[in-house]
């Protein structure tokens, strides 16, 4: 078994792990005949799928409301590990190691632990700790893009938020202003229509 092989038997495949090795490889292999099991670049191509579906259920869940500042950086995140990713012949991506491919191994197992706990959430309709949870996928699949990529320069997640809250900040700071100009109208309103109707009650009593 080569070095491949060894890290997807270690990873779920379709939710579950797999008893052994062999079970495994069989498993990804009738599940995705279009992968070639023996490419050690293979991590490469899941981890960008994987991210994508978890990217795509998160933004179902929030997209019928007004997304809070975390679940916009949570998305946004994702969206900067996810643009112009590379195909596996791409010049920009290079050979790795043994002791590479070990790490590789070891960020998408993690990867898919933190996938298994997203879709529980979802289940549950915690959207707070799916917020918290796809980003922490997204850490794990741009260390695999470090890894096969590493002349592409990728933003961390505190980068992204800082934007994202300055953003935020501004576009609740062109609402707030709004809301306030409207009561202060209402109540000038109700303030002129009392004044009227007591110069109006004074005229009579005269």
């Amino acid at each position: 078994m080569n070095d491949t092989q060894e890290r997807l038997s270690d990873e779920p495949a379709g939710g579950m792990i797999a008893d052994n090795a062999a079970d495994s490889i069989a498993h990804i292999e009738a599940l995705r005949p279009d992968l070639d099991m023996a490419d050690p670049k293979l991590g490469l191509k899941i981890a960008a799928e994987r991210l994508s579906i978890v990217r795509y259920v998160f933004l179902v869940q929030i997209e019928d409301g007004i997304a809070s500042a975390s679940q916009r950086a949570s998305l946004e995140y994702a969206d900067a590990v996810l643009i112009g990713w590379p195909e596996t012949d791409s010049p920009e991506v290079v050979d790795l190691d043994d002791d590479q491919l070990r790490i590789v191994r070891e960020q998408m197992t993690m990867m898919e632990q933190y996938i298994h706990r997203f879709t529980s959430m979802e289940r549950a309709g915690d959207v707070d700790g799916m917020t918290d949870t796809l980003i922490r996928v997204t850490e794990r699949v741009a260390e695999v893009r470090r890894l096969y990529q590493p002349e592409f320069a990728l933003p961390t997640f505190a980068e992204i938020r800082r934007v994202v809250q300055d953003e935020w900040d501004e576009d609740m700071g062109k609402i707030d202003p709004q809301a306030d100009d409207t009561t202060a109208d209402h109540v000038e309103r109700e303030t002129d229509e009392a004044n009227d109707e007591a110069n109006r009650a004074g005229g009579q009593t005269a």
